[in-house]
């Protein structure tokens, strides 16, 4: 199911395929599936205004929304980083376990065809979803006060309320094993009934060229959910889908490695973020 599923994503994403009626309305029944199954037995309907916001043409998008065409490109990108990555977590076979925690943390990963090696981090916080998603996407300029990993987070541009462009710098690895990164991503941010969304993949912006001394590395696409536990809605089972492509010459053994245990360290760090601050959390309202 998932080469044809992500097959269909990926295609619905080129010029000349878009105008094929069919096609894009067969991607839209296939996402709406693989909607469904992961955000359980009761989606509180909004997977199916998602599946409708994202079938309408560019122009609808723009004369409703007031968006310019750049604009409609970011949300169009944001939206199929979210699709592709749905498509990617639905399947849950031929994943491999990188490394188990011992407080049950895990990290596993797959390869794909056409995106390559995939990372993925499930945890379960002692944390409602609300709260999370209030610091991953309301505070995320701040991550790198709390993150050591990350050096820098600025959002460049804003599009409505669950579109952005941000440019984020890498913080140092130990033994500086990689040298500094940043990324210009496109990120889309959804929090539909009990499950919350934070999609992203690289894009280009115009006020963020490369930089002199930091390799641009590409990611996407990559995707946090979080909802919450069945057996405890105070408690968030999250997921971190995670593809990254840092470029320069880094043997594949490293930065499996340097990936993996980033997404391990992500994860206690952002308990400590909590647990530090739950009692003054800004709750971001559901868009």
């Amino acid at each position: 199911m998932l080469p044809a599923t992500f097959k269909l994503c990926a295609g619905i994403s080129y010029r000349h395929m878009r105008n094929m009626t069919g096609l894009r309305e067969n991607a839209m029944v296939t996402i709406h599936h693989e909607l469904n199954m992961l955000a359980g037995p009761d989606p509180c309907n909004w997977i199916s205004n998602v599946r409708r916001r994202s079938s309408q043409p560019s122009s609808r998008i723009e004369e409703e929304q007031g968006f310019n065409e750049a604009e409609v490109s970011y949300v169009k990108q944001g939206e199929e980083a979210l699709q592709k990555s749905i498509s990617i977590l639905s399947h849950q076979d031929g994943w491999t376990t990188e490394i188990t925690a011992t407080n049950g943390d895990k990290v596993l990963s797959k390869v794909l065809p056409d995106v390559g090696k995939v990372f993925k981090l499930e945890v379960l916080f002692d944390q409602r979803s609300d709260n999370l998603y209030g610091e991953l996407v309301g505070n995320m300029e701040q991550m790198g006060d709390w993150n050591p990993n990350v050096k820098e987070v600025k959002i460049l541009q804003k599009i409505g309320q669950e579109t952005m462009v941000t440019h984020e710098v890498s913080g140092p690895t130990p033994g500086n094993v990689v040298g500094p990164r940043d990324f210009v991503s496109v990120r889309c941010a959804k929090r539909r009934g009990s499950t919350c969304f934070l999609a992203g993949m690289s894009t280009q912006h115009p006020t963020m060229s490369e930089q002199r001394g930091v390799v641009r590395a590409e990611n996407g696409p990559t995707c946090i959910v979080m909802r919450p536990s069945a057996d405890d809605p105070n408690k968030t089972k999250f997921t971190w889908l995670l593809s990254i492509d840092l470029k320069g010459w880094i043997p594949k053994t490293i930065i499996n490695k340097v990936l993996s245990q980033t997404q391990v360290d992500f994860a206690n760090h952002l308990r400590q973020r909590m647990a530090s601050n739950s009692d003054s959390m800004e709750i971001v309202p559901a868009c």
